[in-house]
């Protein structure tokens, strides 16, 4: 009889199953039909990469410009006043914020990209994710406008948290200037970081994509530093030579190097090696001798490459992060952070693993 698990004809989807089928297969359609309505625009702008293609970057109003003075009005005089200022202003051209030269330099990648593989999907899409109101969006439009950014997904929540928009949109990355939202982002398994503006006016490159992690709780997970934090630093070094060939687990980064890594060979297949134009660099304070091997084996059986990798065995981080000039570099610990922005380098906090509670009891 139907539904039952006897015989030897096929198996009866499950109601579920086929509706998820039914639901993909919907918005394929619905993907098909947008496709040849912008192959039959005639355009110059690129069309928008399907979203299971692209690397999805999600990017919130206060992290891509400089919203200070309007964030003082909000929490001062409410959302109204914040709403009439913003659309008395929207003709003032927005300021930079510490996500903007990131943003660039990912749109210099994709330039780069199209002119190499015209047809190919496999590239960053920029998504504007704020929780401010669409009656600011002018301003923000404006903005994008002035500075030629390529930014064509708005998501405007009007005061509601983003975080289910970020999966519906398959975000690969969320940098967000509000904390709480990326450590809910964090928590949905969504590689995400606190932006933070740096302290001193810094040149980066406007040709070369330059992206620093550090290592333990960023590209790694945290089971390392755990050690350290509880255990201390001889018995952190033991522990990591006992292990050093086994891997260790994912960090919430581990997919965006993924994700620089693939890019980076298209570059490669083309004969651009020496030209490439993304460079990764890991930036962490291991010391080389006693608990590198780990990580660079890792990095092997993941089939992973770093262009550099700096072992900086307990020094400051700062100072290298100076020669490098990275357009953003990720890190778990504020203190990190606090000192890259100091001496002028745009930082991420990763809201991940034990550090955290360390900072919080401090």
């Amino acid at each position: 009889p139907p539904g039952t698990m006897s015989g030897s004809g096929p198996e009866e989807p499950q109601p579920s199953q086929a509706s998820e089928e039914d639901r993909q297969q919907e918005a394929e359609q619905d993907w098909a039909a947008a496709k040849a309505f912008y192959d039959n625009l005639v355009t110059q702008r690129p069309r928008p990469p399907k979203p299971q293609n692209a690397i999805t970057v999600a990017v919130s109003s206060r992290a891509l410009f400089n919203l200070v003075e309007e964030q003082r009005i909000y929490e001062e005089q409410g959302v109204e006043k914040y709403v009439e200022y913003q659309q008395k202003n929207e003709n003032i051209i927005l300021k930079p914020g510490p996500a903007f030269y990131f943003v660039k330099a990912l749109e210099h990648v994709n330039t780069r990209l199209l002119e190499l593989y015209p047809d190919d999907e496999e590239r960053f899409d920029i998504v504007l994710m704020t929780n401010v109101h669409a009656q600011v969006g002018v301003r923000l439009i404006n903005s994008i406008n002035h500075y030629g950014l390529t930014i064509e997904r708005f998501c405007m929540t009007g005061g509601q948290s983003p975080i289910g928009y970020l999966t519906a949109y398959l975000t690969n990355l969320y940098l967000s200037a509000d904390s709480d939202k990326v450590q809910e982002a964090i928590e949905a398994g969504i590689a995400s970081a606190t932006m933070f503006t740096a302290n001193k006016d810094v040149v980066y490159s406007d040709t070369q994509l330059r992206v620093a992690f550090d290592g333990d709780a960023v590209i790694f997970s945290d089971e390392s530093e755990q050690i350290f934090k509880e255990q201390g630093l001889d018995r952190f070094f033991e522990h990591e030579q006992l292990n050093e060939n086994k891997p260790l687990a994912q960090g919430p980064l581990k997919g965006f190097l993924e994700d620089l890594g693939k890019l980076q060979k298209k570059f490669y297949a083309k004969n651009e090696r020496l030209n490439c134009p993304i460079r990764t660099y890991l930036v962490t304070a291991r010391s080389a001798a006693s608990s590198g091997a780990r990580v660079l084996k890792t990095l092997r059986s993941w089939g992973l490459e770093i262009d550099e990798a700096l072992f900086l065995a307990g020094a400051p981080k700062g100072p290298i992060l100076v020669k490098i000039r990275p357009h953003i570099f990720f890190d778990d610990q504020m203190f990190h952070i606090e000192g890259a922005q100091k001496l002028g380098a745009i930082a991420a906090h990763v809201p991940y693993g034990i550090a955290q509670k360390y900072q919080k009891s401090t």
